[in-house]
């Protein structure tokens, strides 16, 4: 196994893997293996769980369902641009004669 020295560490962080080693029950140097091994071991990509659950039931076969045809969706009509400078003259005179009669 190959050992290394571990130069210009700080005092703090001498003292806060001391402190974290005593409260694991390890040596320092125990606890500064578990740190980097812990940061460093590859980890696995996350599980596709789409295709986990195809993987599991693809050798049960398959089923066909019958899907209903889509109904067309109601059509939002959208303000024409006369309407809405209608609007926005309604909404500016309400709003001057409410600033007239305060």
């Amino acid at each position: 196994m190959a050992s290394m020295t571990i130069r210009n560490l700080s005092d703090d962080i001498k003292q806060r893997l001391r402190i974290q080693a005593a409260e694991h029950g390890h040596s320092m140097e125990e606890e500064a293996r578990i740190i980097l091994r812990a940061a460093l071991i590859e980890h696995t990509p996350p599980i596709n769980l789409a295709r986990t659950i195809h993987d599991r039931f693809a050798p049960l076969g398959g089923v066909e369902l019958d899907i209903p045809p889509r109904k067309p969706m109601r059509a939002q009509h959208a303000p024409t641009l006369e309407q809405v400078q209608e609007i926005t003259k309604k909404v500016k005179l309400n709003v001057t004669q409410a600033i007239l009669e305060s």
